[in-house]
């Protein structure tokens, strides 16, 4: 079992990674990585030494190519796997993104990204994506 924590604030150093609910024109924009099938909001790991808020912009262009946007954090948020002995939680950022130009190329190990209207997708974390998304929502930002 999977478990997702939302919290306003948590200590900076704890944020191991970003993940961005990206839309574009009143779609999402959703990736997917070159070596899976299934589907999943832009984002990833903070390297050494980076702000929280440079790795959202990084893995956003990354892996979605978008060159001009704006994008404003939503809340930090935990997951623990009950179903891993010993897991550790581990916190991430959420941000939102309106993304208003696209480069024609990815520079990343995203295979594609896709612009949608609908979110009934195979997700590459199913217990995961669709809590960050209701969280969102839950806080009137979709």
């Amino acid at each position: 079992m999977t478990i997702v924590k939302f919290y306003d604030t948590v200590d900076d150093a704890l944020l191991r990674f970003a993940v961005i609910i990206a839309k574009t024109a009143g779609r999402f924009v959703l990736c997917r990585h070159r070596e899976r099938k299934t589907f999943e909001f832009p984002g990833g790991h903070r390297e050494e030494g980076e702000a929280i808020e440079e790795t959202a912009g990084r893995e956003l262009y990354e892996e979605t190519g978008a060159v001009t946007y704006e994008i404003r954090p939503v809340c930090a948020y935990s997951v623990t796997r009950t179903d891993i002995p010993g897991d550790q939680e581990s916190y991430g950022m959420l941000y939102y993104a309106e993304v208003s130009a696209f480069e024609g190329e990815l520079h990343s190990e995203i295979g594609e990204t896709i612009v949608t209207d609908t979110l009934s997708v195979d997700w590459t974390y199913p217990d995961i994506q669709p809590e960050l998304l209701k969280e969102a929502a839950r806080r009137n930002l979709l």
